[in-house]
Parts: structure tokens; C-alpha cells; sequence
């Protein structure tokens, strides 16, 4: 009865874990749409009992990117991620770049977070560009020249895989991940563009209808075990 009993929480248990897989695959398809959304895979292993366990990865493949309309517009064309900061202070890091003018006239993120350490857009400028190593230019009038107004800073990490996700699309840094390290020469900045999410529908298809047979498999399994531990019961109190 305890091999029974073994089998039977160890079929739970490797259910369990195709759930939480399961949960990261979804997570996917509902950001598919996700401006620079990077897709969460979960390895899972068998370890020597048999047990499944898994270690969360993000998957920093750049994903393509599409022209838009919008000045405040910005995409990665390689490695690298744009540091913004949180109203309480706190440093993620994203490659969404569908920035806008906050109300404070600050180059912000979709949900308010500082671009860098804050670059302020003076008013009624002319002309608003961003260079591809990420300094920020404006026109005050058709006459004037150029001048940088801030720079947009771009950081790497030795083991970017291991970042661990954040506040929405965003990536927090960890001890596997490293620190940020900051690119300081670079020509890797589009503007008036987009990365799209890096996510292949083809697999996240795949890996869905593949948890799904293996967590019915287990299911299965667990039942069956549970029909024999109850026979032998009967047969013993027989």
C-alpha cells in the first residue's frame, strides 16, 4: 500500500507542476499582442524519485519589429533592455517602447513609469527625435539647431534568462541574472518603430495540447492507483 500511496502523490504532484507549466503557456497567448513581451518557458525535469520539478526562464530571442507613426516610439534592435522607473522609485527594466509625453511633459511608459531617470519634453517644441544610441534631440523652431534635451539608457545582463518578471511587461534583475550593466556605446535604438512579443503560436499550441495528454495521463494514473490501494483494503478487511 505505501508504493500505492507513492504512486499516488507522486502522479499529484507532477500534475501540479503541468498546471503551473500550463499557467506560463497561457500567460503567453494573452500577450501575444504585448509590445516587447518576452515569453516565460518552464523546463521541467524528473528527478532520480521520479518527481517533476521545473525552473521558470525567459526567453530573450528579439522579436520582429513593425514601423509606426508615433515619435515616442522606440525599439531594441539587439540585445538590451530600457531602464524605467516606477512613482515609488523602483528600477525594471523593459524593451516595450510605446513611450508617451506624461503630464508633467516627462517621456513615461503606457502606465506611467519614468523613461531612464527622467527626460523632460520642453513645450511647444518644433521638432522631437531620438537618435539610434538613444540621445533625445529637439527643434525649438525651423531655424534652430538640434540640441539633446536627455539620453535613453540601455542595460544588458550577463544571464538574461534569469531575469524574473515584474510590474506588467516588465523584468526585475536577480542574483542569477546579475546586475544591470550599462551599454554605454551603441547604435541600437529605432525610433518611430516596435518590437512585437517574441511569441511562437505554432509552439505555444504544441506545448498546450501536450500538457494537456500528459496531466490527463496523470490523472489517470493517480486514479488507477487509487482503485488498486482501495481493492487491497477491501481484500484485507475480506
Amino acid at each position: 500500500m505505501t508504493t500505492v500511496q507513492g504512486v499516488i502523490r507522486q502522479c499529484l504532484n507532477n500534475t501540479t507542476t503541468q498546471f503551473e507549466r500550463l499557467g506560463y503557456v497561457a500567460t503567453n497567448f494573452a500577450n501575444y499582442s504585448t509590445n516587447g513581451y518576452k515569453c516565460v518557458r518552464f523546463e521541467q525535469m524528473l528527478d532520480e524519485n521520479g518527481y517533476l520539478t521545473g525552473v521558470e526562464r525567459t526567453n530573450v530571442k528579439q522579436g520582429s519589429i513593425m514601423i509606426t507613426d508615433s515619435p515616442y516610439d522606440i525599439a531594441l534592435k539587439d540585445d538590451g533592455y530600457i531602464p524605467v522607473t516606477s512613482p515609488e522609485g523602483e528600477v525594471q527594466y523593459t524593451r516595450d517602447g510605446s513611450f508617451k509625453q506624461g503630464k508633467d511633459g516627462y517621456l513615461v511608459t503606457n502606465d506611467g513609469w519614468l523613461v531612464g531617470d527622467g527626460i523632460k519634453i520642453p513645450t511647444n517644441i518644433y521638432r522631437f527625435s531620438i537618435k539610434d544610441d538613444g540621445r533625445v534631440m529637439v527643434m525649438d523652431d525651423k531655424m534652430s539647431k538640434e540640441r539633446e534635451i536627455g539620453k535613453i539608457s540601455v542595460v544588458r545582463f550577463k544571464n538574461a534568462e534569469a531575469l524574473e518578471k515584474g510590474a506588467p511587461n516588465k523584468l526585475k534583475a536577480t542574483e542569477e541574472s546579475g546586475e544591470a550593466i550599462l551599454l554605454k556605446d551603441h547604435n541600437i535604438i529605432a525610433q518611430n518603430s516596435l518590437e512585437r512579443a517574441n511569441i511562437n503560436l505554432y509552439d505555444a499550441v504544441n506545448d498546450m495540447l501536450r500538457l494537456n495528454a500528459s496531466m490527463i495521463a496523470s490523472m489517470r494514473m493517480a486514479k488507477l492507483a487509487d482503485d488498486m490501494y482501495n481493492k487491497s483494503i477491501n481484500l484485507r478487511e475480506g
